[in-house]
This record gives structure tokens, sequence and C-alpha cells, in this order.
């Protein structure tokens, strides 16, 4: 079962998945195939003359580090199935092959289906699990079902040989303006990794809350995170560092990376309520459960303030195993624009000496020191800086594409419209690699889509405001330019609706999809 030259250039020049969905009556549903998987494969051959059944005696064949992977496998497949499957290390026929090759892709999958079997190889385990992704989504919406299903299991035969196009491709949740418990975070990993999402950005602090535990520093979140904190006063808590630790491992095991910001010099009035000498004057703020921005700043230069940042940017640090700190800077009009040069030729080196690699919204480009780390563009309208057009590396999250937090339409329930309001096509149609004059593909290190929490109060509004359009921000992180078309897509985002009511996940049911 191996892909020849001829059949991988006969496949290139073939665009992925070829159902088109319009307007009127809805199409029949979707066959399942290789080429209906989100996000869309590098590369998919289906082969209809064979098939793999999945059945009682069904085995998956796994040594070595695989067998962790494989038993990821497993633990998906059972509960619907009812089948025991179990892992073992001795190959055999009509199994469920998934080896380690060893090689340099850090990311890359290849999954063969055929009627003697199926083998999904990768050189690193984050491959094998995105390759289980694919898998899931190759069997009946009823695989997601937390209980036996009487049907027949069959995955569709074929080829997939995949892998990303960034590096990066991340989701962002808010906790300041509203906390969520650990137990929400963890159901938004499982649902953003489902679709190769591989960093979740965590954003622990801002005006209206602290939402992470700093040892030297108590009432950060003793006032911070107390009973009325955060927007309209709904939505007091934060996390312990147990807590913390606890999700990092949770992530790595799903192969996301944690990114924790604290948001400085701006976006700090829950820090200054706590330690008023955070401010110039000495005196604490009133603490604020409103929307605006702006307001709040550190006062840059004193010893205090070093000190504060110094402490909270090593406990931060040393416990967090990924590679990033965000530091934010964005929107921080309070701060006279020399001070915030000088806060981030400061800052950007302190969190590089605790070993991680500075982090922050696209306002920090403006300093020199912006050019070892990494640069979230975020305002559409906004110029990304000159560090940007200098060799940063680059994460584009632009508001009117990739904030979730935005509107469907004005008559959507929850969200904001500051920046546009956001339909599926519009967070789909469009390039990262062309969207910043001077920033060629090979500096941006992918895409991420934030989700602010002022209008968020729980799990099924994160749900709504995320899905369907993070699929389509998953999409054009991983899957190769050749492969966008939005045809494609919306037919096969229209099919994934029965496996989200399968996951009792709440999403918008998008007018311009025809869900199956």
């Amino acid at each position: 079962m191996r892909l020849t030259r001829l059949a991988v250039a006969a496949v290139l020049t073939v665009p992925l998945g070829v159902t088109t969905a319009s307007a009127g009556p809805g199409p029949d549903p979707l066959p399942i195939s290789v080429t209906t998987v989100l996000p869309a494969p590098a590369l998919a051959l289906p082969d209809p003359r064979e098939a793999f059944p999945l059945v009682p005696d069904t085995v998956i064949v796994a040594s070595g580090p695989a067998a962790t992977v494989a038993g990821q496998l497993a633990t998906a497949f059972r509960p619907a199935t009812g089948f025991a499957l179990p892992v073992v290390p001795d190959a055999q026929p009509g199994a469920i092959t998934v080896r380690l090759t060893g090689g340099d892709s850090a990311e890359g999958y290849r999954l063969d289906i055929g009627d003697d079997g199926v083998e999904l190889s990768a050189d690193r385990a984050a491959g094998l699990f995105y390759g289980v992704q694919t898998l899931r989504q190759l069997l009946p919406p009823e695989i997601d079902a937390a209980t036996p299903q009487d049907r027949d299991w069959v995955i569709p035969g074929g080829h997939i040989v995949d892998a990303p196009r960034f590096a990066y491709r991340g989701a962002m949740l808010d906790l300041a303006r509203h906390f969520h418990t650990p137990d929400e975070i963890r159901r938004y990993i499982d649902q953003i990794s489902h679709f190769k999402v591989n960093h979740l950005h965590l954003h622990l602090a801002d005006d209206q809350g602290w939402r992470i535990q700093i040892d030297s520093r108590p009432r950060l979140t003793a006032v911070g995170g107390a009973p009325g904190t955060g927007v309209r006063g709904i939505g007091g808590g934060y996390l312990t560092k147990d807590d913390y630790r606890t999700l990092v491992a949770y992530a790595a095991d799903r192969h996301v990376t944690i990114v924790p910001e604290i948001d400085m010099p701006g976006h700090v009035n829950a820090a200054q309520v706590a330690y008023p000498e955070l401010t110039c004057d000495g005196v604490a703020p009133r603490p604020r459960t409103d929307i605006r921005v702006g307001y709040s700043s550190l006062c840059i230069g004193t010893d205090a303030t070093r000190r504060f940042v110094t402490d909270v940017v090593r406990e931060l640090a040393a416990m967090t195993p990924g590679p990033y700190l965000h530091i934010g800077g964005d929107e921080a009009h309070s701060t006279a624009h020399a001070d915030y040069l000088a806060f981030e030729e400061w800052l950007l080196p302190l969190v590089a000496e605790y070993g991680k690699i500075p982090f922050g919204w696209q306002e920090i480009a403006q300093t020199p020191a912006a050019r070892d780390a990494v640069v979230q563009y975020w305002n559409h309208e906004g110029d990304p800086g000159p560090t940007v057009a200098s060799g940063a590396q680059v994460v584009l999250s632009p508001a009117d594409k990739t904030y979730l937090d935005m509107q469907y339409d004005l008559l959507t329930p929850g969200g904001l419209h500051w920046a546009g309001t956001i339909e599926v096509d519009e967070a789909y149609d469009w390039d990262p690699a062309g969207l910043l004059h001077g920033v060629p593909e090979d500096r941006v290190l992918g895409v991420e889509a934030p989700l602010w929490s002022e209008t968020l109060t729980d799990l099924a509004d994160i749900e709504f405001q995320a899905f369907p359009r993070l699929p389509a921000i998953a999409e054009l992180g991983w899957s190769p330019r050749a492969t966008h078309d939005w045809e494609s897509f919306r037919a096969r985002l229209g099919a994934y609706g029965p496996r989200w009511k399968q996951q009792n996940v709440r999403f918008y049911e998008s007018p311009q999809l025809h869900w199956s």
C-alpha cells in the first residue's frame, strides 16, 4: 500500500474534496473518505476498492513509545464500539498498526488503510497523535458516543501523507475577564486537539482579575481572584500552581503546549488593586468590572515595578515547561511612549534570562529587543511595527478574521463586534502568507484564534463562539495553501456537525453551511 510518485502527482492536481454545498435544500450527507478530513491533509488518495472493518477481535499493534498513542486510540474507540481493542506488541494480520519511524518530521504522519489492515506511522509521537485524530474522522460520528452503538464500523480505504504548513497552530482562552475552571479548560483542550491545534494561550491577568498563583505575591489571587472579580463581577477564581501544572501535563498528553500570558505594562488594574506600590502615587485604584481598556499602566522604572515583574516572570517560567512566555504589551495607552520602549527593552531580555522565548502582542515590535521575540499581530487596522519587517517571527491573529469572541452577525447572542462580525467564510478566506506586506511565509510561525471572555460565562458560551470557526483557523495553520477551497471546506465542516452533537458541543449552526 505505497504511493507512487505518479499517484502523488495525480492527487496534487485534483482539488481536495469535490462535494459542493449550495443554497437551498441540503445535499445528501457527505460520504466519509480520506478527503473529508478536517483540517485537509497535505495529500489524500481514496481507494474505494478497499476498506477496513473494525470488529470485536481487532487488535492494535504498538510497542515502545508508540504504545502510548495506541492506548489513546483504543480509549477513543472503546466506548462507542464496545470492543476491547487490546494494544499488543507483536505484529499480526488484520490489525491497526501504530509505529514510530524515527525520522525528522516533528508532526507529520502517514496513514495507509486497506482490507488487510491499517498502518499509522510517524517519525515522532506528535505525528502519531495527529494521525489518530484523522482516524477518528474516518469512522461515523457515532464513534464519539459515550455508550456502545449497534452498527458496523468500517474505515474507508486510502492513503494519507500529511504534515503541517505552520509549526504554531494556536487557540487562546481569556481567564481574566471571566475565570474558566480547570475542567472547562481540559474540555477545550480536548476539542481543539481534534483539529491538530498544538498551542493553548492562556490570558491569565488583566484589569478585571488575576488568575494564577504567584507565591511571592499572594495578594494577586487573594484579591484579584476573589469572588466579584471579572466583568460584571461574575467569575471569581484562579488557578493554583498545582492546577496549572496539571493542566500543562494534560495538554502535553494531547500534544498541546500551554503559553501563559501576563499582560503588561497595561491591563494591570487588578495587580495594582492588590499591590498599590505598582502605581506612581502609591494609591490603589478601584476594582474594575467593566470592559474598557487602555487606562492602566505600571509605574515604569521603579524598584517596586521591577521587583514585581521579576517575581512574576521567574515563578511563571519555573512552572511552564513550554518554550514561550507571553508578556502582552498591547493597548498601553496610559504609558508614555518612551517609558513603554524602555520597559520592553528591559522586560524582553528578562524573559530570556529565565529560559523562555518572549512572546507579545504587535505593539512590542516597536522595540529592537523584539527581534528575538515572537510578535503576535492582532489589530487589523494597525502597523505591525518595524521589528516585524526586520526579522521577528510572527503569529497571525487579525481581529477581523480570527477573534472568536466577535459575533457571527449582529443578531447572534453573545460576543462583541468592534472588529466587525465574522462568519465562517470570513474566518477561512485569507492566506497567512499574504497578510502582512514585507513578511514572507518563512517568518510566519503560525496562526492563533483568540477567544476573549467579556461576554462568556461558561463552557457553552466558549463552544458557541469557537465552533464552527476554530476549524477554519486550524485548517489555515495545518493544510497546504494548494488545498484551500471554500466549497470543499464548508462541505467537510457541515458534515462534522453530527460529531459535535455526539460530543454534546453547543455550536453555532451557521446558515452558510449544510449541516448533515
